[in-house]
């Protein structure tokens, strides 16, 4: 097995990829922020199953912030920190594909891609058709070729459709590696996929839709039909959450309140979260793929759900000791009368 862990300790100066390879930021920078301690350290486990897997682009130092409208902003520092972390855990867990996975997308973030593409090689030796390493591998390799995906990035992108034809960060690059070769109508083909598979109102769909519209046009194809296509059917949970009298002066009123859905069994990670206040409760909410933190984990994708509310004075995605919370039993996606009351304590 390659030893990849010789790679860690290094940190290669970040590097500025091109706008163009940029497309994930905000999906990934927000779930980092909203729910990265989620990931590091879960109370309930840290399995992440082969579909929880957060978009992870290259991004430059100054795009990489929280959007403005996240209450709980984190720091280049805080990041680093917990990718040291994750880091740290992996040189013990040589067998943990999907801890090496999260830390070569964590290294990429930073803009170390040495070490970024040491760990998705490790992967690899792991699982040789894992799509999303393959993906993420060929996109790290191009950054540090000045965006070039000739040679093993394209042929790593190709291998990962193989392996999983509906991945959206694969399909994204494909259709890169396409337009790259002015093989336009392939472009379009590849991008209007990841428009079908992706989760509805993404920024990177959004980004697809665009790079269609401009692909379209040098093919010499007709501007693309206006997508109306709904949310999956079934992929929406409604609700209300409401706090227990019996603990109100235990909340602040600038408390964050987490609305999350996780698959009832394996994966613990949120396939949709919403993020309030607790001075807005009681509220109603809405669940759907517009709230996925990653285009692989997504409602519509699940049979069983647990549907939860969480207080938290820390700002935290991950449960602390304090934090007030409900959690329903497992039902289907497409309920609509989901009531939450807050009335527990986690120890």
């Amino acid at each position: 097995m390659t030893d990849a862990t010789s790679a860690l300790p290094a940190r290669t100066a970040s590097t500025h990829p091109s706008r163009r390879l940029v497309w994930g930021l905000v999906a990934f920078v927000a779930a980092f922020g909203a729910a990265g301690t989620w990931w590091l350290g879960s109370r309930e486990g840290w399995n992440t199953g082969p579909g929880a897997r957060p978009p992870a682009p290259p991004v430059t130092a100054a795009d990489a912030q929280p959007p403005a409208s996240s209450a709980h902003s984190m720091t280049l520092a805080q990041i680093q920190g917990m990718v040291d972390q994750l880091a740290a855990r992996m040189r013990n867990e040589p067998g943990n594909a999907e801890g090496w996975l999260m830390l070569g997308r964590s290294y990429a973030v930073l803009g170390q891609f040495e070490p970024a593409i040491a760990a998705y090689r490790h992967v690899l030796t792991l699982e040789p058709k894992n799509a999303q390493a393959l993906a993420d591998l060929a996109d790290a390799l191009a950054v540090t070729r000045d965006g070039r995906f000739d040679g093993e990035p394209a042929q790593l992108v190709q291998q990962a459709l193989s392996a999983e034809p509906d991945n959206l960060k694969a399909l994204m690059l494909a259709g890169t590696v396409a337009f790259e070769n002015k093989d336009y109508a392939a472009a379009v083909r590849h991008w209007e996929k990841a428009v079908r598979v992706g989760p509805p109102g993404s920024d990177l769909v959004k980004q697809a839709r665009d790079n269609v519209a401009e692909a379209r046009q040098l093919a010499g194809l007709p501007p693309p039909a206006a997508d109306t296509a709904p949310v999956a059917a079934g992929a929406t949970i409604r609700g209300r959450v409401e706090l227990a009298p019996a603990l109100a002066a235990k909340a602040g009123p600038e408390d964050t309140v987490f609305v999350f859905a996780r698959p009832a069994e394996g994966s613990r990670m949120p396939l949709a979260i919403l993020k309030k206040r607790v001075r807005e409760l009681p509220f109603d909410f809405v669940l759907d793929d517009s709230l996925a933190m990653s285009p692989q984990a997504r409602l519509s994708q699940a049979s069983r759900v647990v549907v939860g509310a969480r207080i938290s004075r820390s700002g935290q995605a991950m449960p602390q000791p304090g934090d007030l919370e409900a959690v329903s039993a497992p039902m289907a996606p497409g309920a609509s009368t989901v009531k939450l009351v807050i009335a527990d304590v986690v120890p």
